[in-house]
């Protein structure tokens, strides 16, 4: 953290503006006699979920106490599971408050602030040795005080000790008494995250876990308060120290091993509060590097290229698509990254951060931009963030086994995911595709609900909830896929992907090129034995039929009940999806004709999509729950399927006008767009493209 808090509200209007917000919600809040510290422990937050809609349940910091919790649609939950929860949110919104009077009163030096912050950290202090190992955490869990997890506990300390140095910083002294309870304070929690470390790391064998990371952190603070120099460089550099981590727990490539955008974000997290409490000690950290070249900068390097041309980073495996504490730890590393390596790329998915966190046009907001924000408002350096964008090409990671897609002339463009399966923040996802316009990931991968929800795993991290390849309505087996060819040259971007562990006996193979026009997706299969194979596909907005090029099926209340709904197996039940559309294409030779479909996206812009289907094919819309925000708005998935132990799915897509397809007599496939025509035909080395752009 920056002790320089005054000096920006002194010279830029952002930090008045936010310091005067900050300084209102702490107000309102004390007024209302909200900030009181419960002497019961929190529970696990993912519990924290409707088992209606799916969507997260509702929590205000202001409430001082609750014992039934709404859900945005308005039911009302009871039950200890979500008090334990909402407990925990209090907690963690608690130890925010005690951050949040602390850098109030750096920038103002208005003693009641410094005081709200030392009553909070003291009371923690003080009721710390009263909460229990917690008796109802999961088997799994290790266990916490404060909290079910150590985890969370981990977390929440980080917050608290961070203002306790904070404070210290700006000169604020604290009594003999609050001091003895803070020293008890550290001497417990030091001694929980130490054992727990130990179990982590040698009686579990399991130190590139994510939670390490987080101990880690917690006990750097402790250090840095205790200013215990030595403590903290025996931590760095030991079996599962931040050095050790590093090497362990990102990939080469420079993404966390989970291949999750959102774990790779918590880990950088607690990356940079390590950073920060070495730096207190002379130890950069900053530019440390693991033994494979990983860094922070390049954590940072590979989310800047994750993310989409607004700055959304896309939900890959486990984890949120959009989430206001996840935005708030967006915002917090990117003003740390922003200011420490300067990379332009960082600048849009600041912006993004701070609109879903309420910023207009993505304004400087909340606590984080106080502490961590530098310099002028993101939104005002849009000529570095279009520079950024412009720059942002093809990027191969080829250990997590991701590949995006780009070209500044086409307002389309791809990311596949191919490589580990993430372990338990995994998803059964091999070949998956999320394909992006400029103004909307168009079918995104939907990230993962609360983990309290049954639809964790009765969709959410299923193959079917993903836009790839099902057999027989069954999930993928967990496995890793390969890039078997990626080309960028002046003409086109071209992936060539292979899948052969999802079912047995099962080859898939997935071919995306993409030119200044449009997107070519082919997707062969080969089942080995007579099977139904289900190529899926998720967008956001629903599709618009063009009925001069599609025979529309029946209307949903005219489906009949056989047929009518689509089975999958998942976890071993039949879960049955209703088929609320059929589609036939417009060929009437035998031969293949195109089903033809559009989308209206944000920002007044069109998709085009256009499939061949072949006889014996069958293309459905399949009514599906919604995205993870909210499962309980459905959405329409288009199902294109074959029964048999082959099959072939080719679809094109553009972006401002129709692109159109046609199979040849030989098996080739022709691309026709006002660019001119392409033929593409499948060879033993990938795709083979003949002809080009049409030049006036």
């Amino acid at each position: 953290m920056s002790t320089g808090i005054r000096h920006k509200t002194e010279k830029h209007a952002w930090g008045r503006r936010v310091l005067a917000e900050l300084r209102e919600e702490l107000d309102r809040l004390e007024a209302e006699g909200s900030l009181h510290i419960p002497v019961e422990p929190g529970g696990w937050w993912h519990q924290y979920v409707c088992p209606r809609h799916h969507t997260e349940l509702l929590f205000d910091p202001a409430e001082r106490d609750a014992y039934a919790f709404r859900c945005p649609y308005g039911c009302l939950i009871e039950g200890e599971a979500y008090r334990g929860a909402w407990l925990a949110f209090k907690h963690q919104s608690l130890a925010r408050a005690a951050l949040q009077a602390a850098a109030v009163y750096a920038a103002s030096r208005e003693a009641a602030y410094a005081l709200l912050a030392k009553r909070i950290i003291a009371g923690y202090a003080r009721q710390f040795p009263y909460y229990p190992v917690h008796p109802e955490a999961q088997p799994w869990m290790l266990k916490g005080r404060a909290f079910h997890q150590a985890l969370t506990e981990a977390i929440w300390s980080t917050t608290l000790l961070r203002a306790c140095l904070l404070l210290s910083d700006e000169g604020v002294s604290w009594t003999e008494p609050e001091r003895e309870a803070i020293d008890g304070y550290l001497r417990m929690l030091e001694a929980s995250m130490t054992e727990y470390r130990r179990i982590l790391i040698h009686e579990r064998g399991n130190a590139e876990n994510n939670y390490t990371a987080w101990l880690n952190a917690s006990l750097s603070c402790i250090y840095a308060v205790k200013n215990d120099r030595s403590g903290l460089l025996a931590l760095i550099a030991g079996e599962g120290g931040w050095k050790h981590h590093l090497s362990i727990g990102v990939k080469p490539d420079q993404l966390e091993f989970e291949g999750s955008t959102y774990y790779h974000v918590f880990v950088l997290r607690a990356y940079l509060i390590s950073a920060e409490m070495a730096e207190r000690f002379g130890i950069d950290l900053y530019d440390a590097e693991g033994t494979a070249g990983q860094s922070m900068a390049g954590m940072f390097d590979v989310l800047a290229a994750l993310a989409d041309d607004r700055g959304v980073l896309l939900a890959l495996h486990d984890g949120p698509m959009e989430r206001l504490p996840y935005a708030r730890e967006i915002a917090e590393i990117m003003e740390i990254g922003l200011s420490r390596y300067r990379q332009p790329g960082i600048v849009p998915i600041l912006r993004e951060a701070y609109r879903q966190m309420g910023g207009p046009d993505g304004a400087r907001c909340q606590l984080e931009a106080l502490l961590y924000g530098e310099g002028e408002e993101p939104a005002a350096r849009r000529s570095v963030e279009r520079a950024a964008a412009a720059g942002r090409g093809f990027r191969l990671l080829p250990d997590s086994g991701f590949v995006l897609g780009r070209r500044p002339s086409n307002a389309l463009s791809f990311l596949a995911d191919f490589g580990p399966h993430g372990g338990s923040h995994g998803h059964y996802d091999k070949l998956h595709l999320t394909l992006m316009h400029r103004e909307t990931a168009f079918t995104p991968d939907f990230g993962m609900v609360p983990y309290g929800s049954e639809l964790r795993r009765q969709w959410f991290a299923e193959t079917a909830s993903h836009n790839t390849v099902t057999l027989g309505g069954a999930s993928q087996g967990a496995h890793t896929g390969s890039c078997l060819r990626f080309e960028e040259i002046a003409a086109h971007t071209y992936v060539w992907l292979r899948s052969e562990g999802a079912y047995p006996g099962c080859r898939m193979d997935r071919h995306l090129l993409l030119t200044d026009q449009w997107l070519l997706d082919w997707f062969e299969v080969t089942a080995g034995e007579e099977a139904s194979i289900e190529w899926w596909m998720h967008p956001v907005v629903p599709a618009e039929e063009e009925t001069a090029r599609t025979g529309m099926g029946t209307s949903p209340e005219q489906v009949a009940d056989e047929g009518g709904v689509y089975p999958l197996a998942i976890e071993g039940q039949w879960r049955r999806l209703p088929v609320v559309k059929r589609y036939e294409a417009a060929a009437s030779d035998g031969s293949a004709g195109e089903l033809r479909l559009s989308y209206k996206v944000p920002g007044g812009g069109r998709i085009y999509h256009t499939a061949l289907l072949r006889p014996g094919d069958e293309a459905c819309g399949v009514r599906t729950p919604g995205t993870s925000v909210d499962p309980s708005r459905p959405l329409t998935a288009l199902l294109h399927r074959r029964h048999g132990r082959s099959a072939r799915f080719v679809h094109v897509y553009s972006a401002g006008e129709r692109t159109a397809l046609k199979e040849t007599s030989l098996g080739a496939v022709q691309v026709e767009s006002a660019g001119g025509i392409r033929t593409c035909e499948l060879t033993e080395q990938g795709l083979t493209v003949i002809g080009g752009e049409r030049h006036e």
